[in-house]
């Protein structure tokens, strides 16, 4: 080598360990800046939660349940109103996601909203919003939940609603539908929901409001409207139309036990002053039911019931929008993770061992249970989603607290794991996978029934919560709990998708189910050279951006069930990042630009903006937004590449 070429070698040599240097900055810095903010937001106890918002139906329901029991709190849902007007899109309805296309059912139920405190027909919003209704067949096209809601508001007579009475409660169990046939959101939505449709009350509506201009023909004419496409959605609705005309032949006393069944199964989930279920639709069909039953205002139940509800509120000044649920235990779990990526496994700081052990208090063992109807004999030793709900324990959530745990390889954690671990594992499913809450929740025919227009009334099996499964049982004791591992993985290869990626229940879509499956794959010990692994890892490389982060819409969850494309997003790019990292892609040229993409987004505060609806609630019905996924999915991400970086 001549001497000129020589100095060439070392000045590129030179510059490149410069670039080195400079990048390895900006990633220690970029750590390091959201490693900051994630902490300044620990609450004194240990735990994290974030803002968890849903489409505008949620808000838009709290409104109709003020005006349905004549409690109007003016301030407050002046505040309502300013968050429903603000999300109307250009055309003038409301979607149920960023991007997404009108929603009837939403638009209906924001402009009934939005009339019942004081909006006026004729303002410039409401012309635009009735009149995107109205092309879209007005509100007699809405989906069933909005169909009872404007029954109960004397808007369309009942026989526009499904025949759900409350005698359903006494179903037995051999009957093709029983309560403990579908999922748990669906036993605790619909339950009180029996009790309403049967007593058929009149909302209060101390303003006397009705929505007759969104009807194209007059209401009080509308039929028993649901789509028959298959034989077996014509049979239920024949039985459907049997039951209304059998109903006058119910003797009183029957209808009066029934009603007593509903309400003493509602009051057994109470959950006290954090609400039934958690969850904010079966909160208000309990509430509306404890009013029409009689309950008065001072009545503790009634009181906890509304205490539950309001604590679902979340001011935002001169805003003020309702929560579906609250998201602690998973948020606490996830930033668990992200930090203890950041100390690479070696040191558990006091900041994550005061939130493990604020999670470790609140693991479940011997409490009552709707997932012991299936599995009796099976130990307790799951975690909730949220702050409480003992009756449902969560899977996903159960496997990634534990798994967060082990991260740590403290002594003190090891019973929590195996009590976890052990829950888990009796709660596969016989095709190997889990479902969220239950255990062979597959009686799909169920989705046929009127009721179930949203096809989402049972909780069966996914690939996400399979995966996370997977991985809690191979860290515990992958000895123990081969049987189940490998059987667990089997299932994951016949859910995979012709292009390679895996469909995703509680997060969007295909990216996060990919991002479930392969880092539980990695830790179950599975070569990512086979085939199966590399298809998945070639469809996240192939779906990239050219800003070099990923994104996908929630239209994904629409016919065709494909990856949609959209504009890229912190935590969708942390995912797909995560998952070529665990695939043993950290030299892959997507991985830098993954990393660099992230690297340029971040804002000086640390933390990363998205304004993406990030999660199905249901899919095709509403949406969720984690208000902490760019906050701790990017951090964990890019630690996780730096500590690969140092190896």
């Amino acid at each position: 080598m001549t001497l000129d070429n020589q100095n060439e070698s070392l000045l590129s040599q030179s510059a490149n360990n410069i670039r080195n240097k400079d990048f390895t900055l900006s990633l220690n810095k970029a750590i390091n800046s959201a490693k900051k903010n994630l902490l300044s937001k620990q609450s004194n106890d240990g735990h994290w939660v974030y803002e968890l918002e849903a489409d505008c139906t949620i808000p838009a329901e709290y409104i109709l349940m003020n005006h349905f029991t004549g409690e109007i709190d003016n301030d407050k849902e002046e505040k309502i109103a300013e968050y429903l007007r603000s999300q109307q899109n250009e055309e003038g309805g409301w979607s149920l996601y960023t991007g997404g296309n009108f929603d009837l059912s939403c638009s209906v139920k924001v402009y009934f909203a939005l009339k019942l405190i004081g909006d006026e027909p004729h303002e410039e919003h409401m012309i635009r919003a009735k009149t995107m209704i109205l092309n879209h067949g007005g509100a007699a096209m809405c989906n069933v939940f909005t169909r009872i809601t404007m029954a109960l508001f004397g808007q369309v007579p009942w026989r526009a609603t499904p025949f759900i009475p409350a005698e359903v409660i006494i179903l037995p169990k051999w009957f093709p539908f029983h309560i403990n046939k579908v999922s748990y959101w669906s036993r605790t939505v619909m339950v009180p929901l029996f009790v309403l449709c049967t007593m058929k009350p009149k909302a209060s509506n101390p303003r006397g409001i009705d929505i007759r201009e969104l009807f194209i023909t007059p209401p009080e004419d509308e039929l028993n409207y649901f789509k028959v496409t298959t034989p077996l959605k014509r049979a239920f609705l024949v039985l459907d139309r049997f039951g209304r005309l059998a109903e006058k032949l119910v003797p009183k006393f029957i209808r009066q036990y029934s009603i007593r069944k509903c309400e003493q199964w509602f009051l057994a989930r109470m959950n006290e002053k954090h609400g039934i279920g958690g969850i904010f639709p079966a909160m208000v069909n309990v509430y509306e039911s404890l009013v029409v039953l009689g309950y008065p205002k001072s009545d503790p139940k009634r009181k906890l019931a509304r205490q539950a509800i309001d604590s679902l509120l979340k001011d935002n000044g001169t805003s003020m929008y309702c929560q579906p649920c609250m998201s602690p235990i998973w948020d606490t779990a996830l930033v668990s993770h992200a930090l203890i990526e950041t100390e690479n496994e070696k040191n558990t700081t006091t900041e994550i061992k005061n939130a493990l052990d604020w999670l470790k208090e609140r693991q479940l063992s011997n409490e009552p249970g709707d997932w012991r109807i299936q599995k009796p004999e099976l130990a307790g030793g799951g975690w909730a989603f949220q702050y409480s709900n003992y009756y449902y324990p969560d899977l996903d959530d159960t496997s990634v607290v534990a798994w967060a745990m082990h991260r740590t390889k403290k002594n003190i954690y090891s019973k929590s794991i195996d009590r976890a671990a052990n829950w888990v594992a009796g709660m596969q499913s016989r095709n190997g996978g889990f479902g969220s809450f239950d255990t062979d929740n597959t009686h799909y025919y169920l989705n046929e029934i009127p009721f179930a227009d949203h096809g989402a009334l049972l909780d069966p099996p996914t690939a996400d919560v399979t995966g996370r499964a997977i991985a809690l049982l191979s860290l515990a004791d992958v000895e123990m709990y081969e049987k189940q591992i490998n059987s667990a993985i089997e299932y994951l290869k016949t859910e995979q998708e012709e292009n390679g990626s895996w469909f995703g229940r509680w997060g969007t879509n295909y990216i996060y189910g990919t991002w479930s499956v392969l880092t539980a794959l990695e830790i179950a010990g599975q070569d990512p050279q086979q085939d199966y692994i590399r298809k998945a890892v070639k469809y996240l490389v192939s779906t990239q951006n050219d800003d070099g982060g990923w994104g996908e819409s929630n239209d994904s969850y629409y016919p065709p069930k494909i990856h949609r494309p959209f504009k890229s997003t912190a935590f969708q790019t942390a995912w797909v990042l995560l998952s070529l990292l665990a695939s043993r892609e950290e030299k892959n040229p997507s991985v830098k630009k993954a990393v660099n993409y992230l690297l340029s987004t971040q804002l000086s505060n640390g933390q990363w903006y998205d304004n993406s609806f990030t999660a199905p609630g249901f899919p095709r019905v509403f949406y969720l937004k984690y208000h902490g996924y760019s906050k701790y999915f990017p951090l964990w991400a890019l630690a996780r590449y730096r500590n690969i970086l140092e190896k």
